[in-house]
């Protein structure tokens, strides 16, 4: 199924918004197919899974879209600033799953919430507007999509930027 791309036409919000979600839809789509061995497979010298990214992702939009605009987040089972990145073997890949679209979920509300101008404080003290965090989001998103390309690639030879059917 192909999924309409609205942020040709809507406004700066909505097309940051559908550009962000374009982006995590893709970030899923590269787990299809895969074992639980595959998505926790180490592919680079310092450890990079396909797992923990989803992992990373899902901590950063709460950081970004709720901590930053005084939204409540869950309490974390782990360091963000150490562990956001690995995934321990009593981890589930259902739990990180399930915590990527909570954090999904949490973020939307916020961005829907939440005007362009209006300012947050980012984790290290920083007052940040909305439309920074959009931006920043999806460089950071973009970014680590990138990254998963190159490791499911490697993982089973899969390729491609979104789905074709």
């Amino acid at each position: 199924m192909t999924k309409p791309v609205p942020y040709t036409a809507g406004g700066e919000k909505e097309s940051l918004h559908a550009s962000l979600d374009n982006h995590r839809d893709v970030m899923l789509w590269k787990l299809e197919g895969l074992d639980d061995e595959q998505l926790r497979r180490p592919m680079t010298p310092t450890g990079t899974n396909l797992l923990g990214l989803v992992k990373h992702l899902a901590t950063v939009e709460y950081g970004w879209f709720c901590s930053a605009f005084g939204r409540e987040t869950e309490k974390l089972w782990f360091d963000p600033y150490t562990d956001d990145m690995t995934v321990s073997p009593d981890e589930t890949t259902e739990q990180i799953l399930a915590f990527y679209g909570r954090a999904r979920a949490a973020a939307d509300r916020a961005i829907e919430e939440t005007d362009l101008d209006e300012a947050g404080t980012s984790w290290d003290g920083k007052t940040v507007s909305m439309r920074w965090v959009l931006i920043h989001m999806l460089e950071d998103l973009v970014r680590h999509v990138g990254h998963m390309d190159i490791v499911r690639e490697l993982v089973d030879g899969a390729t491609g930027t979104h789905r074709t059917d």
